[in-house]
């Protein structure tokens, strides 16, 4: 089991909630409410994604893979559960290239506006 998430490369096709470079970092998920119930919605949010192509997860990480819409590049995405600091440390990489055009960082965004969303409707 994963107890962290790896750091991300020079390139700035990377971001990571445990980078504490600033081109790299994006901030965590925070965790509004019941650690459980937001694990199950964040990983519920990953597999309906259009552009997942495969989700593996268990109680504390989640590895998925996403395919870029036009080019049809996989990207890696990492998840790990803090539930000591109540967040979701999170890493979204490009496996190929060095510029992303923000797609990495985006794809974070789109993710938490969704969870944000999701668990507003929840409480």
């Amino acid at each position: 089991m994963c107890q962290t998430l790896l750091p991300c490369p020079q390139s700035p096709n990377c971001v990571c909630s445990l980078n504490s470079d600033t081109a790299h970092f994006i901030e965590p998920i925070t965790i509004p409410n019941e650690i459980e119930m937001a694990w199950e919605i964040w990983t519920d949010l990953i597999r309906s994604q259009c552009h997942a192509i495969s989700v593996s997860s268990d109680e504390l990480h989640i590895q998925a893979v996403f395919r870029t819409p036009v080019f049809r590049f996989k990207d890696d995405v990492e998840c790990l559960l803090d539930t000591e600091n109540k967040v979701i440390h999170v890493r979204s990489a490009s496996r190929v290239g060095y510029w992303d055009l923000g797609a990495n960082r985006k794809r974070i965004e789109r993710l938490r506006s969704a969870y944000k969303q999701a668990t507003t409707i929840k409480e």
